[in-house]
């Protein structure tokens, strides 16, 4: 039973049309954008004394529409190349699944001039897993630090249930590294950078080297899906605890799952970081803001304690005032830092480190 509910292969995770839940205006949060401030609709005033985790996991579900949307936006509105940085290039909308869905592309952002093998870094976008895109990849001033970047979609759970999202973060690593020689790129040093529901699934990427059934079937089976640095923003480590007080099958973690949080709690376990910790996980740089009402910042202090007590290099910097995301995270300062890390755990010296195989 287990083996069917929880099959590896893509195509199994695929939802019908009709399928698909409903999501009406009155089951969300209203989000008034002009002061910022989420305002409950008429229907759900009875329920105003709810839990902090319950409004802010709507205000999460708010949050990705919001902000997906506007990228997705963005996206028609603007020519790939219009914000590239100088000497940067885009290659747009590279299928990393051959005939595969429309969201399994990827862009890849390369020098105008490559001299050798460049380091890669996979940006995984945020958004509840249900909105969001790899638009305005925020990675992208690494290509001047001597980095190939990649920006990539996944299926959202709208159209396939986990674990179909880490199963095309997966498939993307693998086509990066099959296509290597092509695009220059060094395929042993992979780093992977995401935020929110991105950092959820980084986080799977930097645990679940070994985990066959999360791999798919993508393509490129014969290359390793291992990643060998993870940066992790605001990331869920515990889906049992994030998903505890949902009540509808529409929220985030539900939809998600195919089921109610409550209902699924193996399932939640099967897809949270923290069952996945051991001593070959991938270095952690684990970013979080000590005031998040989103994605509290237990999921991170725990998940960085376990990488820590299983002998894994992890760094956990907590950002003293910020919430879920935020100009904080932006500054130059942590910006050097995140440069730093990759820099130590994908290259030496401006050129590729010379290591084992990633399998």
């Amino acid at each position: 039973m287990c083996a069917a509910i929880f099959s590896g292969k893509i195509g199994h995770s695929e939802r019908s049309e009709e399928s698909r839940p409903r999501r009406e205006e009155n089951e969300i949060l209203r989000c008034d954008q002009n002061d910022g401030v989420a305002y409950l609709p008429e229907n759900m005033a009875a329920h105003a004394s709810m839990k902090r985790l319950t409004v802010g996991l709507a205000i999460f579900f708010i949050f990705a529409l919001t902000h997906g949307h506007a990228a997705e936006n963005n996206q028609k509105a603007k020519p790939a190349a219009s914000n590239l940085p100088a000497g940067v290039q885009c290659l747009k909308d590279l299928p990393y699944v051959a005939d595969g869905h429309e969201r399994q592309r990827l862009d890849l952002y390369l020098p105008e001039k490559i001299d050798h093998p460049l380091p890669v870094v996979v940006w995984v976008h945020g958004g509840a897993w249900m909105a969001g895109s790899k638009e305005g990849c925020p990675a992208v001033w690494l290509v001047s630090k001597g980095y190939a970047v990649a920006g990539i979609n996944y299926r959202l759970s709208q159209y396939a249930v986990f674990p179909a999202q880490i199963q095309d973060c997966k498939a993307a690593i693998r086509w990066l590294r099959a296509n290597a020689e092509k695009y220059k790129l060094d395929g042993k040093h992979v780093g992977v950078w995401g935020a929110s529901a991105g950092g959820h699934l980084v986080s799977l990427l930097g645990t679940t080297g070994g985990v066959r059934e999360f791999e798919g079937d993508g393509g490129n089976a014969e290359q390793s899906s291992r990643v060998q640095a993870v940066v992790d923003w605001f990331g869920p480590s515990d889906f049992v605890a994030l998903g505890a007080h949902e009540k509808k099958a529409t929220e985030p973690l539900s939809t998600l799952l195919g089921g109610l949080v409550k209902e699924n709690a193996a399932k939640a376990r099967w897809a949270s970081p923290l069952s996945y910790v051991a001593k070959d996980a991938a270095p952690f740089l684990i970013m979080q803001g000590d005031k998040d009402e989103i994605v509290a910042p237990s999921h991170s202090s725990r998940l960085a304690e376990a990488l820590k007590a299983a002998g894994v290099e992890v760094q956990l910097d907590m950002l003293p005032g910020s919430g879920h995301g935020g100009p904080a995270f932006d500054t130059p300062e942590k910006l050097k830092l995140i440069e730093d890390f990759f820099a130590k755990h994908l290259k030496a010296n401006g050129r590729a480190l010379a290591t084992t195989d990633p399998h």
